[in-house]
């Protein structure tokens, strides 16, 4: 699964215009950095977990096949 482009889209305007309207002071490019960084690390994730079982983060098959054992019986 790729992640939406809509949903990116939609994300880049939303900072691009709170970037725009809101003044230059540290605490704001702060805050929006680290807004954009959790969106990004969420973005992430959700493409990450698409596919557990390969990739970056990965789970192990071992509980699944030891409850289709268990249902085969």
């Amino acid at each position: 699964m790729a992640v939406p482009s809509d949903l990116v889209f939609w994300l880049t305007v939303i900072f691009a215009s709170f970037g725009m309207f809101a003044p230059r002071n540290g605490t704001v490019i702060s805050a929006l950095f680290v807004a954009a960084l959790s969106m990004a690390g969420s973005i992430y994730l959700i493409a990450e977990m698409d596919q557990p079982f390969n990739g970056f983060i990965k789970i192990s098959s071992a509980p699944m096949h030891f409850a289709l054992a268990q249902l085969g019986k």
